[in-house]
């Protein structure tokens, strides 16, 4: 009897022990929901999780595909998901629209340092140059970044608003209804709309793009997005979601090709030349960008996002003037020596 209760009180000793293991020897899930379906540039968070950067961080993350960067706003902010990914406007329009939210979120981490937004023509259109917009019919989703964020682009190219009509379309019919002339033009991500053309037969050489950061408009692109309450309560893991995802981006920067097995393993249909190729435009056209080297990688310039959080109130009308302080927090970022990875 004495060698039984000696066995069950070291048993009770041993499970109390595991009890008080601090929290940071447990693992924090994260619940990461991304802008879009898994394509070419959803590599960046896939990589962190597939080669176990997160996994040594002492994180349980998982990646969910999405539908949109405002339903990525809106479900970082529900509690739905601790972190996302989003564009930087869409964030501004709900906190601008939204400013006694109880758990707003907040940018901390910029991917994307120039927006990809651009405006698609086929050339056989006469549309050249913005003045060439004068006029015409445009067609994007009602919800796609350029799209709102078209006023700004007008603006800064002297454009007649008001001759300029919009069609709305459900995403997948978009480029289609360029390739079949419904509209004379449309806006879209360049890696997204300009791929999806050649999908459905249209070359290069057919295509104009007038990207909207060589036209005037310096916005900023897509960002990695947290609750304020997750932040709060989780800062460390904040920090260590950063370092995992900043190992993984100098992963998939310098072999993007190597990267693309990892979307593929999200996504066994996807056209792996296609999303090779997708992928090296985000690099190239948003990521690795002269902007993103003077600023440095995940980084942002506090005049320029002052600039864009005025834009995007007055090109949105939002209810509230929006506070750059209040829609971006860069404490959680690795040190800039960890951040030097985009190369030459």
């Amino acid at each position: 009897m004495k060698t039984l209760l000696t066995r069950l009180a070291a048993i009770a000793l041993a499970a109390s022990t595991l009890t008080a293991l601090p929290a940071a020897a447990q693992e924090t899930k994260i619940k990461f929901q991304l802008d879009w379906r898994f394509e070419g540039p959803s590599a960046f968070f896939l990589a962190g999780r597939a080669k176990g950067y997160f996994q040594q961080e002492k994180l349980d993350v998982t990646v969910d595909a999405g539908n949109g960067s405002g339903n990525a706003v809106n479900r970082v902010a529900s509690g739905t998901y601790e972190m996302g990914f989003a564009d930087l406007a869409a964030l501004m329009e709900f906190v601008g629209n939204n400013p006694t939210a109880p758990s707003k979120p907040v940018a901390i981490m910029m991917v994307y340092n120039n927006t990809p937004a651009a405006v698609l023509a086929l050339k056989k259109s006469g549309i050249k140059s913005p003045a060439d917009l004068n006029g015409k019919k445009l067609g994007a989703p009602v919800f796609d970044a350029g799209r709102k964020a078209f006023p700004i682009f007008a603006k800064a190219n002297n454009l007649n608003l008001p001759s300029i009509q919009w069609t709305a379309m459900d995403p997948p019919l978009r480029e289609t209804m360029l390739a079949r002339g419904d509209v004379d033009a449309i806006t879209g991500f360049t890696f997204t709309s300009l791929l999806n053309l050649n999908a459905r037969g249209v070359k290069d050489a057919d295509v104009v793009v007038l990207p909207y950061p060589e036209f005037g408009v310096k916005l900023y692109g897509n960002a990695i997005i947290a609750s304020e309450e997750f932040m709060n309560k989780n800062p460390e893991a904040v920090r260590a979601f950063l370092r995992a995802f900043t190992r993984a981006a100098k992963d998939v920067i310098a072999d993007p090709d190597a990267a693309i097995a990892f979307v593929k393993q999200r996504d066994a249909i996807i056209d792996e030349a296609l999303e090779k190729r997708r992928l090296r435009l985000a690099i190239n056209t948003a990521i690795a960008t002269p902007d993103a080297r003077a600023e440095s990688f995940g980084d942002v310039n506090p005049a320029r996002l002052a600039l864009m959080a005025s834009q995007v109130a007055d090109a949105f009308a939002t209810k509230t003037r929006i506070d750059p302080d209040k829609i971006w927090n860069g404490n959680f970022l690795p040190t800039k020596q960890q951040r030097d990875i985009l190369g030459k």
